[in-house]
């Protein structure tokens, strides 16, 4: 079954992916607390606070917000679907640089965080099935 993006069935789903991956999960050496406000949403009033927090060496993406993150990005939900689901970092590059993601606080940590996130056969494994249960 697909669920659509950051909507809360693909949050719980995206969630229990990563939950059955945990033993073989490698961590996030980097340490990030950064919410994101996705705007152009086709669901619910049109604009979704979502956080991303790496302090437990786990990825924890929640909707909501933290208290005292390190950085808040600010993005369309079309542009973030092609950076969280598709992976495709040179999107996020694109979309950066014509002005459609902005940064607030600390761009050194959500520059880390995109050379911290593990890249091996796990984590490549637990994006595909993020991917696949995207509609």
């Amino acid at each position: 079954m697909t669920h659509a993006f950051l909507s809360e069935d693909w949050m719980a789903a995206a969630k229990a992916v990563r939950e059955k991956y945990a033993e073989q999960a490698a961590k996030v050496t980097t340490i990030v607390r950064m919410n994101q406000i996705i705007t152009d949403v086709p669901f619910g009033e049109g604009t979704l606070k979502v956080y991303i927090d790496t302090s437990s060496g786990d990825v924890a993406m929640e909707l909501g917000a933290l208290e005292a993150p390190d950085l808040t990005v600010t993005t369309d939900y079309d542009t973030a679907r092609k950076i969280f689901v598709d992976q495709d970092q040179a999107a996020g590059m694109q979309a950066f640089m014509a002005g459609k993601i902005t940064v607030q606080g600390d761009m050194m940590k959500m520059m880390a965080l995109q050379s911290a996130m593990p890249n091996d056969a796990t984590a490549k494994q637990i994006s595909a099935e993020i991917k696949e249960l995207t509609s």
